[in-house]
């Protein structure tokens, strides 16, 4: 029998994940719109470059909308809510199947820094460059690079020949922040974690975590450079992992007196 307070605690994580969520693709749409529409003739540089920089960040939040999804924490209590938010959030983050990316994400947490890892490649011995290009690839092959241009051409030609968007919006603020995202998400929760695992962690998790203050952390990926507690924990939503993070820090120096 489930206690009162369990089932409090219950209710408010599911709320506060549910709404994190649904905020976060809200912020993302109202800023599309508004920048979509935005004259860019007085704009001064320094604007352009932080709306980028926003909506790369907004961007990278769909992702991970779905990534808590595929963990089964963006609706914890319902599984078809969180479903569809996981489906609806990469769609349109970039047109990408729900399930195929679930099933590769469980591969990398079950195989983690092996051979049958997806993101895995060749760690300390690979460059960044080298391993984003064989990232990618293991997320685009076949009808799947059709499905992204069939994508994002009827996205452009609606919002360039009906909504009347100049060509330059769309570029900076959806094509460029895309890419930007793709980078990001690579970067802090794969290459950084994952490429010196295997000397310096010798758990089974095979990742390691930035020691990076909570701020920004938060700002350079939603808390996905906390990359060990991620993989202990996988069922904790990105916004709970600083919390476990602090957590197992109080446990380790209380083994260790």
């Amino acid at each position: 029998m489930v206690s009162k307070q369990n089932l409090v605690t219950r209710v408010f994580n599911t709320a506060l994940a549910l709404s994190s969520s649904l905020l976060l693709m809200l912020l993302w749409l109202l800023s599309l719109e508004y920048y979509l529409t935005l004259k860019l003739s007085n704009c001064p540089y320094i604007v352009i470059a932080f709306a980028i920089l926003l909506r790369t960040f907004l961007h990278t939040g769909l992702f991970v909308i779905t990534h808590d999804a595929i963990h089964g924490s963006a609706a914890p209590q319902n599984r078809q809510i969180n479903n569809w938010l996981g489906t609806l959030a990469i769609g349109l983050y970039a047109f990408l199947p729900y399930e195929k990316l679930r099933n590769q994400h469980f591969l990398h947490h079950r195989y983690p820094t092996s051979s049958r890892d997806p993101d895995y490649h060749e760690g300390y011995k690979s460059n960044f460059f080298t391993w984003y290009l064989c990232f990618m690839q293991a997320y685009l092959k076949g009808k799947q690079v059709l499905i992204i241009l069939a994508g994002v051409s009827v996205v452009s030609f609606m919002a360039l020949k009906l909504l009347g968007v100049q060509p330059i919006n769309l570029l900076l603020f959806w094509l460029i922040p895309l890419v930007l995202s793709s980078i990001q998400l690579f970067y802090f929760g794969t290459y950084l974690p994952h490429r010196y695992a295997a000397t310096r962690d010798r758990t089974k998790h095979c990742a390691t975590s930035t020691q990076l203050s909570m701020f920004w952390s938060l700002i350079t990926c939603y808390h996905f450079g906390y990359h060990l507690e991620h993989h202990s924990y996988p069922s904790l939503p990105w916004h709970a992992l600083p919390g476990c993070r602090r957590t197992l820090f109080k446990q380790h120096l209380e083994v260790a007196r």
